[in-house]
């Protein structure tokens, strides 16, 4: 299963919690790929034990999508990605809608009963500045060449294209978290 359904990590990755195994799901907002499997890792990851700390850490390829990155952290600074985070993959992948600019997403966070000003403000505040850094240094940590990828424990990574699908990557990460339980 090694090198073929996951990848062990060169270098370790630090986690935020020893006391518990971490789970990230590596996505972009411009990804189809990531659009599809959004409802299907959103409810794998809500039946995690409590052991488990899930992580969103949102990427961009391209300097252009690093407001992505923004928006998902700001999305996430004001305890609203079960209410947007969603909304942002349908906006873009079945509405169509550019969320490329501060303006674009004012609107969009507007439509949704969000404080556009305060939303905008927090969009380029240092914090979240801090977070897209920190969310840059783990993608190259974990080696991301592609999204969406499954990173566990700062040690290993699988992705639907290791798996042989999106759906298989969750019963490798299922795997890969008993390997880290046991020590692994």
């Amino acid at each position: 299963m090694e090198g073929r359904s996951y990848l062990v990590l060169q270098s370790r990755q630090p986690t935020r919690d020893a006391g518990k195994v971490e789970v990230l799901e590596f996505f972009a907002y411009s990804c189809g790929h990531c659009n599809a499997f959004e409802p299907m890792i959103d409810a794998w990851q809500k039946k995690l034990p409590r052991d488990v700390l899930f992580r969103r850490i949102p990427v961009a390829f391209r300097e252009d999508l690093v407001i992505h990155q923004k928006l998902y952290f700001a999305i996430e600074a004001m305890g609203l990605v079960e209410q947007l985070h969603p909304k942002v993959f349908a906006a873009i992948h079945a509405e169509r809608k550019k969320l490329d600019t501060p303006d674009q997403i004012g609107a969009f966070v507007a439509a949704n009963g969000v404080d556009r000003v305060r939303f905008l403000q927090l969009l380029d505040s240092f914090g979240i500045v801090a977070k897209v850094k920190q969310a840059t240094a783990l993608a190259t940590g974990y080696a991301i060449e592609g999204t969406p990828s499954i990173g566990v424990n700062g040690r290993w990574l699988t992705s639907g294209s290791l798996a042989g699908s999106n759906s298989k990557s969750l019963s490798v990460a299922e795997y890969l978290l008993e390997l880290a339980r046991k020590g692994g």
